[in-house]
């Protein structure tokens, strides 16, 4: 017997493969020598940038006493969550229906028929000796007890599961309803909603930037002030740009240090469309920072984006610290930078270390520039966080959309070739006869097949990249993928399961409507197949998309923080379809894509079909098959295309 995990392609899998316990990878064969041997089965689930997944490897997993434990009682199956969402997402709900809490790494004891019976997340060394030796005695003295046990959190899982209660009717009053649902957990001094620990809530800003286009008074000063906190605390790389996963405290100035490529691609775009919105100086700043950092840190050989920083690097005496990278004293950063970074001889992070914080403009940018490049030249010469490059679908699909969207607004190029050269990666490289995988690393696809997450998401970059270049391909591609996703994820509701209807069968199918780090495959695809019909005029798809929307509906006047994407899209169905088509016009052209409206599609050249048979030289607008007159006065136009900040 032996550890299995030297040819796995996660980076994950791959920090555990001189491990001293033997484990396999998820697969039909460990669960058969589960039965063979007649021992459970020990889950663990984490990924590669998680901080406490690498103290219980080094506690527990590197420990032969602890291995040896593990080995001699269970089949040992190690997953990276990103790469199987499937598998983390059932065994998640189990975990927090049996604890009441989640998180990574998440530790699940199970039969050989994939029955959860006793799950937890990150146990430390001694407590978790004595769990597998209590498991290991109680799967031998009280089986029918523990087989049991297994069948009923099944069961549990099974009643939880399946399509929402019928909703209430999506329009003005029930967007607002979430509007209130989340200004009564604002934290109207710090930002963000709720207390510690904070996440960046981008799809719930998303929302609110498109409820204030709509007119909602209420929505513009939340998400600004979340915001403005997020990008002047320390969550905010202030050398290079880039967000932190989240704060662990309530005033965004400690992160905890891994930075993914899913919540920058997010927050890339939020504060793009925040740009549109107000014309923002620091929403500029943090867009040109983060996308550049995105291009710099993130980018692949392959073109793609890897998919995450890790929290811990080396510290000055070459121990493995979490924030190392990033953390200063006054001494390295200096006066001037300690009084405008808030870099106290106390220290706002450990051991008398900070975070960078930038409350306040700089009295003088240039110097500002000066000692930025100054430290980031310090900081090179530390031991750097290790980076997982692997390259995700679902989450290259965001990053897709966000560089397409802010290259366009900001007029980068750069941005939108990146874009480009991404979604050319994934269809080449992803797309096997016709189907998704979720993941690939050095120019290699991975085994696991895409999740709906994946489809949608990469649909929804698709169609942001033809908008913004008017190649016809990107929309093809993208109604090629919606319409795998009818056919392979769709629920009898008009909702959608988060696995295909061939995928590898678990003891539960999943199907989870509410956004968590990133946006409910359902929320996505819903807007995907909205932007879809209105690129195309496709009543199907419109129809599908509505119906799609009705299925989350309910989420909406309960748990508003959780359907932050599903209400963005509603905000979208209910402004649109607004079809804002421009020949021949530069001026009219820059102006349209300033439009706010959140049902807005944007077509100013190309082989797009809502150019088919316009004159050059004008400007065309449409609400489904109504059109009015083309125009080229621009002040017209902005007035017809709500553009908030000309």
């Amino acid at each position: 017997m032996a550890n299995r995990l030297a040819h796995a392609t996660s980076p994950y899998l791959l920090q555990h493969a001189d491990n001293p316990v033997e484990w396999w990878e998820w697969s039909d064969a460990a669960f058969a020598e589960a039965r063979r041997r007649d021992v459970p089965v020990l889950l663990s689930v984490g990924y590669a940038a998680c901080h406490w997944c690498h103290v219980m490897a080094h506690e527990s997993f590197d420990d032969a006493g602890t291995a040896q434990l593990m080995n001699a009682g269970f089949v040992c199956i190690k997953v990276d969550r990103e790469e199987r969402p499937d598998v983390d997402a059932v065994y998640m709900e189990a975990t927090q229906a049996m604890t009441g809490h989640g998180g990574w790494p998440m530790t699940v004891f199970m039969t050989a028929d994939g029955a959860p019976f006793y799950c937890g997340t990150y146990f430390p060394r001694e407590h978790f000796g004595r769990l597998l030796q209590g498991i290991t005695q109680a799967w031998q003295e009280d089986r029918a007890g523990v087989i049991a046990q297994g069948q009923q959190v099944v069961n549990a899982l099974a009643e939880r599961g399946g399509a929402l209660p019928p909703g209430p009717p999506i329009d003005a009053d029930l967007l607002d309803t979430a509007v209130d649902v989340l200004a009564s957990s604002f934290d109207s001094v710090r930002g963000g909603f709720g207390d510690a620990p904070k996440f960046p809530p981008s799809m719930c800003l998303e929302f609110l930037l498109r409820a204030h286009a709509r007119g909602n008074p209420r929505a513009l000063a939340m998400a600004e002030t979340t915001l403005e906190a997020m990008a002047r605390g320390g969550m905010y790389d202030q050398l290079a740009g880039g967000f932190a996963r989240y704060s662990v405290d309530a005033d965004w100035v400690v992160p905890h240090f891994e930075k993914m490529l899913y919540d920058n691609a997010l927050l890339l775009r939020v504060y793009a469309h925040w740009w549109r919105a107000t014309g923002s100086l620091l929403a500029e700043r943090v867009v040109r920072e983060t996308a550049s950092w995105m291009l710099e840190e993130l980018r692949t050989p392959e073109r793609g984006f890897a998919s995450a920083l890790d929290a811990d690097s080396l510290d000055a005496a070459g121990h493995l610290e979490e924030g190392a990278y990033y953390v200063w004293t006054p001494d390295d950063v200096g006066p001037w930078v300690a009084s405008l970074c808030a870099v106290t001889t106390e220290g706002t992070f450990e051991k008398g270390t900070s975070t960078l914080q930038l409350r306040r403009d700089p009295d003088d940018w240039a110097r500002w520039a000066q000692e930025k490049e100054r430290l980031l030249r310090v900081r090179r010469t530390r031991p750097a966080p290790a980076r997982d490059d692997k390259v995700v679908t679902g989450w290259n699909g965001l990053a897709i959309s966000a560089l397409a969207d802010a290259g366009v607004l900001l007029q980068e190029e750069r941005w939108i070739e990146a874009a480009r050269e991404t979604a050319t990666l994934l269809l080449d490289l992803h797309l096997v006869d016709g189907r998704l995988r979720r993941a690939s690393r050095n120019g290699l696809v991975g085994a696991p097949a895409g999740v709906l997450e994946d489809y949608g998401s990469l649909a929804d970059g698709l169609l942001a990249l033809h908008q913004a270049t008017g190649e016809r391909r990107w929309l093809d591609a993208a109604g090629g993928l919606l319409d795998t996703a009818l056919v392979r994820f769709c629920a009898e509701d008009g909702g959608f399961f988060d696995t295909a209807d061939d995928a590898e069968r678990l003891v539960q199918r999943p199907r989870d409507a509410t956004d968590g780090a990133t946006p409910a495959g359902a929320s996505i695809t819903a807007g995907a197949l909205l932007t879809f019909a209105a690129l195309t005029t496709s009543t199907a798809h419109r129809e599908r998309a509505d119906a799609a929307l009705r299925s989350l509906a309910a989420l909406l006047p309960r748990h508003a923080r959780f359907a932050g994407q599903s209400a963005a899209v509603a905000e979208a169905a209910l402004a649109g379809p607004l079809e804002i088509a421009v020949v021949g016009a530069p001026q009219l052209a820059v102006l349209a894509r300033r439009s706010c409206s959140p049902g807005a599609v944007v077509v100013t050249g190309g082989d797009s079909p809502l150019l088919d048979g316009r004159p050059p030289g004008a400007a065309y607008v449409c609400r489904g098959s109504v059109c009015e007159a083309p125009t080229t006065d621009p002040a017209r136009f902005a007035e017809q295309i709500l553009v908030l900040h000309p």
